[in-house]
């Protein structure tokens, strides 16, 4: 969605990663090591740029990933409700088996108080089931947040300003979409 609305045209590969922390590992380095296995797992070593990117939520240190089912993307928003978490998502360019760049953005996200019959709701939707954190700033899951403060494409799982400078490095231009 935000690499067509910047222009990009693009074909979607989902990798088979196992996305869990390694013991020790710091947050901001563990999406970064996530979106280099992603793109490394779907690089056909064809001289085709591979993207890919992780987006996690920590909060008071502690990651949240995605929830397993409904019951715990209610307890995991509850749980966010009120206080401010940590975006972070890391992103990687693959070529030919090459890594080329790799950074990661980090946002600060306020949540609203929410009741726990409001977060069973938005968690039997299904939205938040694949969402760090158990919520879609791109979605419904929008009405729960009352401020962001860094970049908002971050937070919905890729940050579009490092991202197309790099892509752009990469040779990999939008394309133009005025017809000519």
């Amino acid at each position: 969605m935000l690499l067509s609305a910047a222009g990009f045209v693009f074909s979607v590969r989902e990798p088979r990663v196992d996305e869990m922390q390694i013991g020790g590992e710091e947050p901001d380095r563990m999406v970064v090591r996530l979106a280099t296995e992603k793109a490394l797992a779907v690089d056909a070593a064809s001289g085709t740029v591979v993207l890919a990117a992780d987006t996690t939520v920590v909060l008071d240190g502690r990651i949240l990933g995605k929830p397993i089912d409904a019951a715990e993307a209610s307890t995991m928003l509850q749980s966010i409700a009120g206080r401010t978490h940590v975006v972070l998502t890391g992103w990687a360019l693959v070529r030919g088996g090459v890594p080329l760049e790799e950074g990661f953005d980090s946002s600060l996200v306020a949540i609203r108080t929410v009741d726990r019959a409001e977060a069973e709701a938005y968690a039997a939707t299904g939205e938040p089931l694949d969402k760090a954190g158990a919520y879609a700033l791109q979605g419904d899951g929008a009405r729960f947040v009352s401020s962001v403060a860094g970049s908002r494409s971050n937070v919905i799982g890729l940050p579009l300003k490092p991202v197309v400078a790099a892509l752009r490095r990469a040779g990999i231009s939008p394309h133009d979409r005025s017809g000519s």
